[in-house]
């Protein structure tokens, strides 16, 4: 890569499409720009573009530290505007969070609580066999989640750096299951069933 020398690998391809050069270059030169002034050692990067109808969509996807994901999507007539777009977002969180961001960065190591995830088939329509064990639904995919101990401010960051529906973590002050949400009005809900 011509340019700025950096650490950070991006990967940009195209989802049913090809990607050119050119948008390639312009994503990856953008994209360490941005991430450089917040981060200097960024892991990785990865940009996927692909059409929605008439449209081009770009989704970004920026692992800036340990637990720390970075994500945002924009859609557009051209690939490169979309990917501005996205970008400038990806810049405004960014720099909203710096402080944050920073001071979390630069605190000890998290510490990390290994959990099952599991995808579950959607529901039956009601339309099930008799006999069907509706108790334990059809898992179709498993995984392991790191589950952190944060704080509530270092929880709702995370939401939204990485533009999340919900944030499962273990509240730092008193070592509880601790959710953060986004709400259907934009508001972030957080349930501690470990307060009083």
């Amino acid at each position: 890569m011509a340019g700025k020398r950096t650490g950070m690998q991006v990967s940009v391809t195209g989802k049913g499409m090809q990607v050119g050069d050119a948008l390639r270059e312009h994503v990856r030169s953008a994209l360490t720009n941005v991430v450089e002034k917040y981060f200097g050692n960024a892991m990785d990067a990865e940009v996927v573009v692909s059409r929605e109808g008439g449209d081009f969509r770009v989704d970004v996807s920026v692992h800036v530290g340990r637990g720390i994901q970075l994500r945002g999507h924009e859609t557009g007539g051209d690939a490169h505007g979309a990917f501005d777009a996205a970008a400038l977002h990806l810049e405004k969180r960014l720099r909203r969070h710096k402080r944050r961001v920073r001071n979390h960065h630069n605190t000890k190591e998290i510490e990390l609580t290994a959990a099952r995830s599991y995808v579950l088939a959607e529901e039956d329509d009601g339309n099930e066999p008799e006999g069907a064990d509706t108790e334990n639904p059809t898992v179709v995919a498993e995984n392991t989640v790191d589950i952190e101990r944060l704080s509530v401010s270092q929880a709702v960051m995370r939401l939204d750096l990485g533009q999340l529906p919900v944030k499962l973590f273990r509240n730092a002050r008193h070592g509880g299951l601790n959710v953060v949400y986004r709400r259907p009005d934009g508001h972030i809900g957080w349930i501690d069933p470990g307060s009083d």
